[in-house]
């Protein structure tokens, strides 16, 4: 892989329906920024789709792993890169970042055998700032979602590049991600739904978000079923003459250039 900072958006599935059915890919994000290859929220899918990526993405060359939270579509392929980049465990390399319960919790997601191949584990916190290579990172507040999560901010020196995953919208959580120049946020509902325990930004939450942020560019993806029947693509051209910010609907295997 080159050195060039980019984003590869290898799977755009949000919520279960979409994942089961691959209607999109639930792959996750590939990053390379700074000279660091890293998968972020590798789902069902994220090895298959690395290797048939054009060009190929090597899961030898991935130096991190980052898992914003233990659900099942932003996890599931977690252990099969970590035994793939190490070659098994015979190569002791790699560094993965999650929170404590994807680790520890009673739903941990991270096979015990496996820990002792990667170079190193850190547990993730809200608003902690890290590090990998010459690449820095901070994680925001914790979001509101069923199990912990945490948004990721990457710092390219003079620009943000900020993934706002899953959450209910709470009046705070715009504050985590100020002065982000590039938003990646998940949006898995068109229309808010009615149960509170519900908890997925809408169609009007990414709005207000944008809204108020003001980032230059913002990619929106993890479609659930109502996002994908309401055409995700028109909803960004809308918000994008509406706001006056540059909005694009993500699709699988869209590449971004930073």
């Amino acid at each position: 892989m080159s050195d060039n900072n980019f984003i590869k958006f290898l799977g755009t599935a949000g919520a279960r329906f979409v994942m089961a059915k691959q209607l999109r890919s639930s792959a996750g994000t590939f990053l390379s920024m700074k000279g660091q290859n890293i998968m972020l929220d590798p789902g069902p899918g994220a090895l298959v789709r690395m290797a048939s990526s054009r060009p190929k993405i090597d899961v030898a060359k991935l130096d991190a792993i980052i898992l914003t939270h233990a659900h099942i579509d932003h996890s599931n392929d977690a252990n099969v890169l970590i035994d793939s980049m190490t070659g098994g465990g015979l190569t002791r390399r790699g560094v993965l970042f999650a929170p404590w319960e994807c680790l520890y919790g009673e739903d941990s997601v991270i096979l015990k055998y496996l820990r002792g191949f990667l170079e190193d584990i850190v547990v993730l916190e809200g608003n902690k700032d890290y590090r990998l290579g010459d690449l820095s990172f901070s994680t925001s507040a914790r979001h509101q979602h069923a199990v912990e999560t945490y948004g990721i901010k990457f710092n390219l020196d003079d620009l943000m590049v900020s993934f706002m995953v899953d959450t209910r919208f709470f009046p705070e959580l715009p504050q985590s991600y100020e002065d982000t120049d590039v938003l990646v946020i998940n949006v898995v509902r068109h229309v808010a739904h009615q149960n509170s325990r519900i908890m997925h930004l809408s169609m009007d939450d990414v709005r207000t978000i944008i809204a108020g942020l003001k980032p230059k560019k913002v990619f929106l993806t993890h479609f659930g079923m109502t996002m994908l029947k309401a055409k995700p693509w028109e909803l960004a051209r809308q918000l994008t003459v509406d706001l006056g910010v540059e909005v694009t609907a993500a699709s699988d295997g869209l590449t971004v250039q930073l």
